[in-house]
């Protein structure tokens, strides 16, 4: 079988066979196929792109190229959450623990934060001492026990993703929705959970610009989840604004800990309710109804805030930090900029916003690979919200008067005030299902 062969089906939009795209993904992570050869099949894919049933193939094949988890352990049904990403977005630290106070198990693997999008495992290492490094064993024992684990991505799952993903991000080829749908889901199958909820995010601060877009993918992704005989179903989500107040690694975990304790509800609140109320319906807890009262319960009687101690403690960190959120990492600097008119806020520009952050340490780059935990940004008025001249706007996070300097003038730039207010769009567009 010719790998130059393959590249040329492809351009030419003749499908490949299960094996032709298993010799690929094989070849290529165990070294055999050579990178520029690769580059040229993957370049081939997004210009060209791939059936249903070639998806199904090369998420298989990835899936396959290293370990899969057993959950049978667990003798529970198992639900998983991925989001594809957004500024703001810690849905999974308030989903986790909800789900867990409502009788349902969620094992979750999740990674860093990739360019201007922060990373759920970064969030969670901003608390003192929490461990994401945890073995297999530990890890099903924890969501065995507690309901809820949440640990990074580790050993040896998907690695021909790891190869084929860092190719894509030196050759233009990461926009093409069956690359990405087979990224993701590779990972969702290896860890082995019976249900997996897809968040997909559309808009300025997502990585699908359109809900035409994230639709597609959405759909692509479920269709693959049931042919891989999983229980999948996908939410198509706004991210044209930061999801919360709080954009940034502490700062996003103090978000999460009030809303925990019942002091804050905005529209995270309420997304991450939503979500929870799908995933018990996946984990057959009873109807949407039904579903969505026993999330919003756990948020009001102050269970979800002990399943989410208890995941602290349970990983080596501080649960201390549940009743005082100063225990959290803090920037040097902090400066509030105020409204210069009146108005109504009609747009925030979240990739904006997540460029802001990344200025100001709250994000890797290539000449600065460590975070400032503690830096970031935190709004004081929402889209739709009515500001006054002088009322507080946002209050930014950073370890210089330079760096809060730069990033006061992104932001300042990325928010619109206008005399009449927005029409508001739902936070849901759409709810993709089998």
């Amino acid at each position: 079988m010719q790998t130059y062969d393959l590249i040329q089906k492809t351009r030419r939009l003749e499908p490949l066979s299960e094996g032709e795209i298993r010799h690929l993904v094989q070849g290529f992570t165990h070294g055999e196929i050579p990178d520029y050869m690769m580059s040229a099949w993957l370049m081939a894919v997004c210009c060209q792109g791939l059936s249903v049933e070639e998806t199904v193939a090369l998420t298989l094949a990835m899936r396959d190229s290293g370990d899969c988890l057993d959950l049978s352990s667990i003798h529970a049904k198992t639900i998983d959450k991925h989001s594809t990403g957004g500024i703001g977005d810690k849905t999974t630290l308030l989903v986790a623990p909800i789900v867990a106070a409502c009788g349902g198990f969620v094992p979750k693997m999740s990674g860093r934060g990739l360019g201007f999008t922060g990373g759920t495992i970064d969030k969670l290492e901003s608390i003192p001492n929490f461990r994401t490094d945890l073995s297999v064993e530990q890890f099903l024992d924890n969501t065995k026990k507690i309901g809820c684990c949440v640990i990074a991505q580790s050993g040896n799952l998907t690695p021909a993703d790891k190869k084929m993903y860092a190719l894509r991000n030196l050759t233009a080829t990461v926009d093409s929705i069956p690359l990405i749908c087979a990224s993701i889901m590779s990972k969702k199958l290896a860890l082995g959970a019976d249900c997996i909820l897809l968040d997909v995010k559309y808009g300025s601060g997502a990585f699908m610009k359109t809900p035409e877009d994230a639709e597609t993918l959405a759909k692509l992704m479920v269709q693959v989840g049931q042919q891989a005989g999983k229980s999948c179903r996908a939410i198509i989500t706004d991210m044209n604004a930061p999801l919360g107040a709080a954009v940034g690694n502490a700062l996003e975990v103090e978000e999460v800990i009030l809303t925990l304790r019942g002091e804050i509800r905005n529209a995270l609140t309420d997304l991450a309710t939503a979500l929870a109320a799908q995933m018990l319906v996946m984990a057959g807890k009873g109807d949407i109804v039904l579903c969505r009262k026993m999330a919003e319960q756990a948020l009001e009687s102050g269970e979800a805030l002990e399943k989410f101690r208890a995941m602290i403690e349970a990983q080596g960190g501080d649960g201390n930090v549940c009743d005082d959120t100063d225990l959290l990492p803090k920037s040097e600097v902090k400066r509030t900029v105020f409204a210069s008119r009146r108005g109504f806020v009609t747009s925030i520009q979240s990739e904006e916003v997540g460029l802001a952050c990344l200025g100001l340490g709250a994000g890797r780059t290539s000449d600065r690979p460590d975070i400032d935990m503690g830096a970031g940004v935190v709004f004081h008025r929402f889209v739709g919200d009515f500001v006054g001249q002088g009322d507080p706007l946002f209050t930014v996070h950073g370890i210089s008067d330079a760096l809060c300097e730069a990033a006061i003038s992104r932001l300042s730039a990325a928010i619109e005030i206008k005399d009449a207010p927005a029409v508001q769009i739902p936070m849901i567009h759409k709810i993709i299902e089998a």
